[in-house]
């Protein structure tokens, strides 16, 4: 007999275990905040001060945005360890004291540059590593019984990454200015500790998805079968391996950072296209659902790439809106990475707003509010958001005297869009992987948080160009308007065609049985 939804829905519950990952997550996120909100600040005024200024506000933004390229590409290297050898709890949890040695090294090594860099990379190892598997881990504890609380559980756990950005954003800045970087860094690290005692203290209660071990019919592998039938797709591929060599040869222009990232993307995305022209030729030598869930992954990988233009716009808010801020009006008490604390608060009062009354109020006016919709209308809302801050800007370098209060409009916007975009990506990426590639498909959705970043390197050594600057100069704006309101359409182009794929796009539930 088939149990009736409404029944099936009223069964669910919601798993013990839950309540020991969201707690390791606020604590962890804490940490994570904590330390990113100050970073530029703290680079700015302090460690980096041996730069000219001129060249320091530059210098800084480089600084934290490849250091968030490496957090959003070490999820390649924890989907990997733990689909292949440790499984999801087990590289969590060593990962974590990974972390924990990082945060350590900021609080220790504050006037060495070298030892405040290893720090960072410790960090970036530690937090990119375990980020695809903590929010995959969150799906392991569910199956097809009770998934339908899966959704409100990725908004809870998003809501508690916020929860913990918040008072990270508000306090760390006054720890900063008060009690000096060693405190100001050491706190997110009793908080990262914390996080980690929590995860383990769940261990006998969580469901364990064992590793794997070496896959023959993995992603990589079907797609490499596919690529070496020949013709067309071989091609493609091959037209990636000389464009990233190119890049590779620019690395003197580019940096090491950009240019390495840009490599990388070149060879995925012509290797991609190269692989879904011939796929079907990789039947025989693997078996039909490892063909099948590598084409799954292909096509979420289209959109995914459309979502990078909105993480280029989302983290510049911890760089370029804080440099903004610095310029505007404000109480002498108010440190301009204080605003940050916005975004988080935002996010707590919009998550309940948005499944309690705002997508109701849309389902009875008739309207479908599908996950597509959600990512696509957010992509758009980031665009909105830098066509305000582009203003505001405008009317600093006019010389008029701006309130910073004036930003809450572009957070607002651009919170919105991080609410539709980042809370509904977690679980659409869990749902469409099938189950030998979750730890996969959950690495490239952060990955295109590091593609994401690589736009904002690579537009600030085009800008440098004599070409770009003197298109700049014939606008009469100044460069930082200008590349606003270039990002702003670089967002919006991207939400038109995110529209148009996610249209064709056929939805899975690939949660287990």
């Amino acid at each position: 007999m088939t149990t009736p939804p409404a029944t099936a829905a009223a069964a669910a519950k919601m798993p013990p275990q839950i309540p020991y990952i969201i707690g390791n997550e606020g604590c962890e996120r804490f940490s994570f905040y904590g330390m990113r909100n100050i970073l530029t600040v703290f680079l700015m005024t302090s460690l980096l001060l041996a730069i000219p200024e001129p060249l320091r506000k530059a210098e800084a933004k480089e600084v934290f945005h490849t250091f968030v390229i490496g957090v959003y590409f070490f999820p390649l290297l924890g989907g990997w360890l733990s689909d292949r050898f440790f499984g999801k709890y087990n590289t969590i949890f060593w990962l974590s004291l990974v972390y924990c040695v990082g945060h350590a090294c900021l609080a220790i090594f504050e006037h060495s540059i070298r030892g405040f860099y290893v720090g960072l990379f410790l960090i970036s190892l530690g937090s990119g590593g375990i980020k695809p598997l903590v929010s995959a881990f969150v799906g392991d504890q569910f199956d097809k019984s009770n998934r339908s609380m899966a959704q409100k559980v990725y908004d809870a756990f998003y809501w508690i990454i916020n929860f913990g950005s918040f008072f990270a954003s508000l306090l760390m800045p006054v720890v900063l200015k008060h009690w000096g970087a060693s405190v100001a860094f050491g706190l997110p690290g009793v908080l990262m500790a914390l996080a980690t005692l929590i995860f383990w203290s769940g261990r006998k209660k969580y469901v364990h998805q064992p590793a794997r071990g070496a896959n023959p019919h993995n992603f990589l592998k079907v797609v490499w079968t596919a690529l070496k039938a020949g013709n067309l797709g071989l091609g493609v591929a091959a037209v990636g391996m000389l464009a990233a060599a190119y890049s590779l040869s620019r690395m003197g222009d580019l940096g090491f950072v950009a240019a390495v990232c840009l490599a990388m993307v070149l060879v995925m995305g012509f290797g991609g296209v190269g692989a879904w022209l011939q796929l079907e030729r990789a039947r025989g030598a693997h078996p039909d659902d490892a063909v099948d869930g590598a084409r799954a992954v292909l096509r979420v990988l289209v959109l995914f790439a459309l979502v990078t233009p909105f993480w280029s716009l989302f983290d510049q808010k911890a760089s370029t809106w804080v440099l903004q801020a610095d310029q505007m009006a404000k109480p002498d008490w108010f440190q301009s990475s204080m605003m940050q604390a916005l975004n988080p608060a935002l996010v707590l009062i919009l998550i309940p707003f948005n499944n309690l009354v705002l997508y109701p109020l849309i389902t009875k006016a008739g309207v479908r509010v599908t996950a597509l919709r959600r990512m696509g209308a957010g992509i758009a809302m980031s665009g909105l958001a830098w066509i305000v801050a582009g203003t505001l800007q405008l009317w600093l370098d006019g010389g008029e005297t701006v309130s910073i209060v004036w930003q809450m409009l572009p957070y607002a916007l651009l919170t919105l869009g991080e609410v539709l975009v980042s809370a509904t990506g977690l679980e659409f990426a869990y749902s469409q992987a099938p189950q030998s590639m979750k730890g996969t498909i959950m690495s490239l959705w952060h990955l295109s948080v590091t593609v994401g970043n690589l736009w904002v390197l690579l537009s600030n050594v085009s800008v440098k160009s004599p070409g770009a600057m003197a298109v700049i100069h014939s606008t009469g704006y100044s460069e930082t308007a200008c590349l606003m309101f270039f990002f702003a359409g670089f967002a919006l182009v991207a939400a038109l065609l995110f529209a148009l794929v996610a249209r064709r796009y056929p939805m899975q539930d690939n949660y287990r049985a």
